[in-house]
């Protein structure tokens, strides 16, 4: 039973052109993504799920599996993640490859690492757990017990019977998804029509290595951690 590392990357983005090939510190975005999948030993086959024959070509270079290319039916903007995936667990099961676990690992992250690929798996394979999927701390202020809903320029907290809570020490501690930046599930599950099967385990990941692109500005933000600071890369 294998474990596949798959990487979605659409050539139809429109925020930033092919987001995935944009230049960052001197290499595409995919580079860091390749990089960390092709170094974590947990996976046994890296592929890379594209429609566009220049972003093929790029990941081949990268050393990423480019078995098929995905059809353009499948690179929408309206296109779930989730049909992705599907495609490529129908295609691995039409040629015989029998499949433990899907690591989702998307290029808009390239700050996520081979450490954080194997810790995830480490969870997913040893722990009591159906999914796995890589989440960061909320920040204090965006804390549920903090947010405010807004009518007619009026606010009321969003969770109206929460203890008033201003101490950002006494907020109880709430994770959002980051990207994700890795997703782990099985292929049953995913051919379920879900991405997630309960228990669902997080992995924990740093705020400077959580970083998802999304925006320009996004674009800039990685690459100043990556040129001024490595962010231990």
């Amino acid at each position: 039973m294998s474990v596949i590392g798959l990487i979605p990357a659409r050539g139809g983005s429109k925020g930033i052109p092919k987001k995935s090939i944009a230049p960052c510190a001197g290499k595409p975005l995919l580079a860091y993504t390749a990089a960390a999948a092709l170094g974590a030993s947990s996976l046994d086959r890296v592929i890379l799920s594209t429609n566009d024959r220049e972003i093929a070509e790029v990941g081949l270079g990268l050393g990423l599996e480019v078995p098929f290319i995905r059809p353009e039916a499948l690179a929408q903007d309206a296109t779930g993640m989730l049909d992705v995936m599907q495609h490529a667990v129908m295609w691995l099961a039409e040629h015989g490859e029998k499949v433990e676990a899907i690591v989702l690992l998307q290029p808009t992250s390239p700050l996520r690492r081979s450490e954080d690929i194997d810790q995830a798996y480490r969870l997913f394979s040893e722990g009591n757990t159906g999914s796995v999927v890589s989440v960061v701390e909320v920040p204090h202020q965006f804390n549920p017990i903090s947010v405010m809903n807004e009518c007619d320029g009026i606010l009321t907290p969003f969770l109206p019977d929460a203890p008033l809570i201003t101490r950002r020490q006494d907020k109880p501690k709430v994770y959002g998804r980051n990207g994700p930046a890795v997703l782990i599930t099985r292929p049953a599950v995913i051919m379920a029509g879900l991405l997630y099967e309960q228990p669902i385990c997080g992995y924990i990941m740093e705020d400077r290595f959580s970083i998802d692109i999304d925006s320009p500005a996004d674009l800039l933000y990685a690459e100043f951690l990556l040129q001024h600071h490595g962010v231990l890369l």
